[in-house]
């Protein structure tokens, strides 16, 4: 299934893609996509009722609605740094020897098509097309790739948006880089993990003004995803509804000679196979 959640930011309501342009409202039924739904086994429970009424014909153009974010607001958002070694070598740094983590505020979650903004003081904003994995069950201590898989409710499109001058000139705190406001559009949809037969071979692309910047495979990863989620299990307690952000491939702003960086008034346009497309402009500080 591919879940999406339509309607005006912070009043968005659960849905699922049926067809091109076309969905079934599940709001009646689901209060969201959240920790409630994933931890108490929504994604199966919903699959009859979204049958059901595909094949009665209770469906809804999607149209122009504003497409938010497929998950509402998660406990965490964890990412990985450096999982794609052209992607280190890029920035001048060693392939790293376990994942590296480095958390994100929940609140930089927005959709798809919203405006990315930049922030106040900032100079260096730059881009990251990236795999994000959708916890599905309360985790701690997998024991291998396999119960890791088990654990994934579903796989999402991100733009991990970065302020490098705020994330490497700042005392080195990732954190400050990557949780300004609007730094995480996410979707248009969750996928399913049954709708991927092979989430290590799909390509994924950034366009910045109509030229690509990035262009790469999830096979370039150095970790698995299901590698990533049990890793990260043996460190805290993954929470349904979590998102983490998997890594980018070569082609992000700073890697450019002179560096590249996001000005207002720039669109992104970003796609990885199975999963949708996303567009996001750029706009001023506030």
């Amino acid at each position: 299934m591919k879940l999406l959640r339509i309607g005006a930011l912070g009043a968005e309501k659960p849905a699922a893609l049926v067809a091109e342009d076309w969905y079934v409202d599940l709001s009646d039924v689901v209060t969201d996509f959240d920790e409630s739904f994933f931890g108490s086994g929504g994604i199966a429970r919903i699959r009859s009722i979204v049958a059901e009424r595909h094949a009665l014909g209770q469906t809804h153009r999607l149209g122009s609605q504003r497409i938010g974010a497929p998950i509402a607001r998660p406990h965490q958002i964890l990412c990985v740094g450096l999982n794609f070694r052209d992607h280190a070598a890029e920035t001048g740094q060693p392939v790293p020897r376990e994942p590296i983590l480095f958390t994100k505020s929940p609140n930089t979650m927005v959709g798809p098509y919203d405006d990315v903004r930049i922030p106040r003081g900032a100079t260096k904003t730059d881009w990251e097309v990236e795999l994000g994995v959708v916890i599905g069950t309360r985790s701690s201590y997998l024991e291998s790739d396999e119960a890791a898989r088990a654990a994934i409710a579903g796989w999402v499109l991100v733009n991990d948006i970065s302020e490098r001058a705020f994330q490497l000139e700042r005392n080195g705190q990732w954190l400050k880089g990557k949780s300004s406001e609007t730094f995480n559009p996410a979707g248009p949809w969750l996928v399913t993990t049954d709708e991927i037969e092979r989430i290590s071979s799909l390509h994924m692309w950034l366009d910045v003004n109509g030229v690509r910047r990035q262009d790469g495979t999830t096979a370039a990863m150095i970790f698995h995803p299901y590698t990533i989620v049990r890793y990260i299990s043996q460190f805290l307690v993954l929470e349904p509804g979590d998102l983490i952000n998997t890594g980018t491939p070569p082609g992000v702003g700073m890697s450019f000679d002179p560096p590249i960086w996001l000005q207002p008034g720039d669109v992104m346009d970003l796609g990885i196979d199975g999963l949708g497309r996303q567009r996001q402009k750029v706009v001023a500080p506030r």
